[in-house]
């Protein structure tokens, strides 16, 4: 599961960027986890949604 992750990552992200220095690429790859990933992954806990759909029918 975990080399998933980084395989995902490496292809959405760091493979079509460069970045200047560490902290840049600190700072984008912190947004893609916490801002795309995490928030559009399905979860199985979830019922297989994502977590924003789950708070969207929740908060229904």
């Amino acid at each position: 599961m975990v080399e998933s992750f980084w395989g995902k990552l490496k292809s959405e992200m760091v493979h079509h960027e460069h970045f200047a220095t560490k902290d840049q690429a600190r700072a984008a790859i912190f947004e893609y986890i916490e801002m795309l990933y995490s928030r559009q992954r399905l979860h199985a806990a979830l019922g297989y949604l994502s977590p924003q759909q789950f708070e969207e029918r929740h908060i229904r």
